[in-house]
């Protein structure tokens, strides 16, 4: 309550100190003008007794109208060109009502030039008063960028930031001007830094940038967990300023600060602390080992080779249909590891049996991991007898073959939209899930596992791209429904998880991650929005377009019935296998593969059958 007598006493007074100063506007307006229509010589006595005759009346009528066009309520410290016609409209009206009255009264008579000249001075003191903080600050951040650095925040005035402004102040090469310092710790609250003032809270972020005339901000919490990174980075979306972060200490290379400092990504504000992997662990259980990928060109794919090279392999085979990723895959792996890493790309299809067959019997393969698949929801609706093919016959091809050749692991790339699918992409991928756990338990020769997880960020197809490629058009960004959610994980993520279940697998097992709170979409496309400095439904505006055949508002990761069950990594969990009768699911598969290659129109109704848990879209009935 108290603060809020003290900001009214503040307007108050601001308001009294407008007023004064247009009474003395007024006066000075009034004497100037009549002056100035005699050429500044002798002033005609009934002009200059009848100059002040009616003040009494002039002051209270120039203050009501003023009052009327705000010119004592307005934010003059950002005035732009409607605030300046409001203060010609203002003294315009006072003129025309003054002139009025002044030529009613015979004493208080006037030259009709006085009007117009007192009009013209009037615009130009009054406008000029309210104008004149803007043109201080309009000088004082030209003079500031005369000397060409980058006038700077720095949000936590920890150990970080401390070693960030030393590193600024005893290096030129940095182009950083720090002005001020944000910490949420009460204490540091209006102290001062290396020189530097501690304006307040995150909560302070917006004002302190205006007022220090702020054009970069370093979030340096190197320590802070994700979600409060992204309640910062929130707060400082809301300023036009280029946002930069001192990234986890654990990540850096050497003990230099600034050189770390990284342009914010859209990851920094997913609001999820990245999960951590045994990497010792993960190394031992590649090195030495020929390992095959499938799909090894894509997002997924790709990350499971650049990631799986690092561990010394035997032999690393990306097997994909699509020579232009497997292509980029392999040239860079080559540019990074040249000979030391045992490298073969191989094109083909999981359809294709003897193609693949070809690729076991030679290579005598120790892992595989199986991230072909067709992904996209709405395509896989159009077109669902293709998911069976790629996803389901591809799956089990390959899960067959493991065993035949005797491959040690088999890891499944699966999705949370495997759980009480709605949509066929979904199912195939249940189905996929469901062949493992049944060629695990019919196989002495290989354990298999799959690995489930939600959206993955910048992958191809994910909504980030798509999102990101809207704002470079100019929008609309379209969002399915406003309340509809998605769990996230970086690719890094996805993959590290799906090594680190690789090592956990003793099979049968789908492994989960504990991806935190669903993200909502519709916040996500906004966060994008102002990461690319523009303003939702401002700059660029938001379209809710309805939800598309298949897609559901929430999704899940884990079935009632599958339980869970904990591993050494804490983030990592173990869904419980799901009885079933595994000679009929493998003749139901059978027969589903078959009527997808003779391209049935009911091949949904056929994949229900399948798979209890998944609903046909009642869209597609009506």
């Amino acid at each position: 309550m108290k603060k809020v007598n003290n900001i009214m006493k503040k307007k108050a007074n601001k308001v009294i100190l407008f007023i004064l100063y247009d009474i003395l506007i007024l006066i000075i307006s009034s004497f100037f003008s009549i002056s100035l229509r005699f050429d500044f010589t002798t002033i005609p006595a009934t002009f200059a007794s009848n100059l002040f005759a009616l003040l009494y009346l002039d002051i209270p009528v120039m203050i009501l109208i003023f009052t009327i066009f705000r010119l004592y309520t307005s934010s003059w410290k950002y005035a732009s060109v409607t605030e300046l016609v409001g203060v010609v409209d203002a003294v315009a009206l006072f003129e025309t009502i003054m002139y009025g009255y002044k030529n009613l009264l015979k004493f208080a008579v006037m030259p009709r030039s006085y009007f117009i000249i007192q009009f013209l001075l009037m615009i130009i003191l009054v406008g000029g008063l309210r104008f004149s903080y803007r043109i201080y600050r309009y000088i004082s951040i030209r003079l500031e960028k005369a000397d060409g650095k980058v006038n700077t925040m720095i949000v936590g005035a920890g150990d970080a930031g401390r070693l960030l402004i030393t590193e600024i102040h005893s290096n030129q090469k940095f182009n950083n001007k720090v002005k001020c310092f944000i910490d949420d710790n009460k204490e540091r609250k209006n102290t001062f830094l290396k020189g530097i003032p501690i304006v307040g809270n995150r909560k302070k972020i917006e004002d302190a940038c205006k007022k220090y005339h702020i054009e970069e901000i370093i979030i340096a919490i190197p320590s802070a967990e994700k979600s409060e990174i992204a309640k910062i980075v929130e707060e400082c979306q809301k300023t036009k300023c280029k946002i930069k972060i001192l990234p986890a200490i654990s990540t850096m290379m050497n003990g230099k600060l600034m050189q770390n400092v990284k342009d914010l990504s859209y990851e920094d504000f997913l609001g999820r602390d990245q999960i951590v992997t045994d990497i010792k662990e993960i190394t031992n259980s590649i090195k030495d080992k020929t390992v095959m990928v499938t799909g090894g060109g894509g997002s997924i794919g790709s990350e499971l080779c650049r990631q799986i090279a690092k561990c010394n392999p035997k032999k690393l085979i990306i097997f994909d249909i699509y020579e232009n990723n497997a292509y980029d895959i392999q040239q860079e792996l080559i540019r990074t590891y040249g000979k030391k890493l045992n490298l073969e790309a191989i094109i083909g299809s999981v359809r294709d049996y003897d193609r693949l067959e070809k690729v076991f019997k030679e290579e005598n393969l120790d892992l595989v991991f199986h991230a072909a698949a067709h992904k996209h929801v709405p395509l896989m609706e159009v077109s669902p007898n293709e998911a069976i093919k790629n996803n389901c016959l591809g799956t089990l091809n390959v899960a067959k073959l493991c065993d035949k050749y005797k491959v040690s692991k088999m890891v499944l790339i699966s999705t949370d939209k495997a759980v009480r699918p709605t949509n066929v992409m979904g199912a195939s991928k249940r189905i996929c899930e469901m062949i493992v756990q049944t060629l695990n338990k019919q196989s002495k020769n290989t354990d298999y596992v799959a690995v489930r997880f939600g959206n993955v960020l910048g992958s191809n197809g994910s909504v980030i791209p798509l999102f990101l490629k809207q704002i470079e058009k100019g929008g609309p960004v379209t969002v399915t429904h406003k309340k509809i959610t998605r769990f996230f994980m970086t690719i890094p993520e996805a993959v590290s998880l799906v090594l680190q279940a690789s090592v956990y697998a003793e099979g049968g097992e789908i492994f989960i991650l504990d991806m935190g709170q669903p993200v909502k979409i519709y916040d996500l496309a906004k966060q994008l929005i102002r990461y690319k400095g523009y303003e939702p439904d401002v700059d660029i505006k938001i379209e809710i377009t309805g939800l598309r055949p298949g897609e559901k508002l929430y999704e899940e990761i884990l079935m009632d019935e599958e339980g869970l069950k904990e591993t050494p990594n804490k983030l990592i969990h173990i869904g419980r296998p799901i009885k079933m009768n595994e000679k009929k699911f493998l003749e139901d598969l059978d027969s589903l593969i078959k009527s997808a290659y003779e391209n049935k129109d009911d091949i949904k109704d056929k994949v229900a059958k399948l798979v209890p848990t998944y609903t046909v879209d009642k869209r597609e009935k009506e």
